[in-house]
């Protein structure tokens, strides 16, 4: 195993838990954005998904730059600087192309030094855009990793990265894109440390045998929870894709839904996450009911779990 640091056991916090837009939107005013505005409602204001995860709680490696990573850093006492000039961020992996994922990128040009981990398939998606050359490669050390590749966002981290049924990112769609893509354009992380083994999937169209049996038995799954049922956001009014169109798994869908499928994994904790501002679990009813009676929870930006 690379490194040598003091290793207390992995420690995640919740930057970001809603899906592209966050919560609210900035142009949506259906019933949760509406009550994410009003102090009183008891819906707070979510930002976009990110995950930070630490060994010593001193360093920390980034999963996916939310375009919020300036107020969610602004947040998080645990990633201001120490000194004049200085992140406690070492490290930010990429688990897929869309906005709500990388364009967070152009708020760490600030000549601070980090590696930045994706597969060469979204590398050459961040390459082919000329706005992300504010990346000084003085500075930020770009890594491709390949599919099961061990490889270390932080010393004493071991991190895999794997295909999760998912499509390409959205700007890159040209008329109807291939669902269910296997490959290099959407991935799962798999993080192993002091004997436990987390995941995150903050994207996923489906999950398939073989993903289920890899992520079985896991302390720690923090997996999309994009909508509630697939055709959520045509019935709201707020959109005219389901959420397979969009790439992602509905939380139910008769008996096959993730809530479904997930609860017969035998998980430590599972963490739903990358939630749309449509999905009814974010207030109290049947929706979020149905979520925290299997057992899981609802990811909400602040969000830390220290599995010790």
């Amino acid at each position: 195993m690379k490194g040598t640091g003091l290793i207390t056991g992995l420690r995640f916090l919740v930057l970001g838990s809603a899906a592209g837009g966050g919560l609210p939107q900035w142009n949506c005013n259906c019933s949760t954005c509406a009550a994410a505005r009003d102090p009183s409602s008891g819906i707070l204001p979510q930002t976009q998904s990110s995950l930070a995860v630490s060994l010593n709680g001193e360093t920390w490696a980034i999963f996916n730059a939310s375009p919020d990573i300036r107020q969610q850093i602004q947040q998080t006492p645990q990633l201001h600087p120490k000194t004049l000039r200085h992140s406690p961020i070492k490290s930010v992996v990429i688990t897929n192309a869309d906005v709500d994922h990388i364009g967070g990128l152009l708020t760490l040009r600030e000549k601070q030094p980090f590696d930045l981990f994706s597969t060469p398939a979204i590398g050459a998606v961040i390459d082919a855009n000329p706005v992300f050359r504010v990346l000084d490669p003085a500075f930020v050390s770009r890594k491709a990793i390949r599919l099961e590749e061990e490889f270390f966002p932080l010393d004493g981290l071991a991190a895999r990265i794997f295909a999760v049924p998912g499509k390409v990112a959205l700007f890159l769609e040209d008329g109807e894109p291939e669902l269910g893509l296997e490959g290099e354009q959407t991935i799962g992380v798999e993080l192993i440390a002091g004997g436990r083994r987390a995941y995150y999937i903050p994207g996923c169209a489906t999950l398939p045998h073989w993903l289920c049996e890899r992520i079985r038995g896991a302390d720690l799954v923090f997996f999309d929870g994009t909508v509630f049922t697939d055709d959520e956001m045509i019935r709201v009014g707020t959109g005219i894709k389901t959420g397979q169109r969009m790439g992602h798994m509905p939380i139910t869908a008769d008996g096959a839904g993730s809530l479904d499928v997930l609860s017969r994994l035998d998980l430590g904790r599972m963490i739903y996450v990358h939630i749309n501002n449509t999905n009814p679990i974010w207030r109290d009813g049947p929706e979020r009911n149905a979520v925290t009676a299997a057992g899981f929870e609802v990811g909400h930006d602040g969000m830390e779990i220290d599995l010790a």
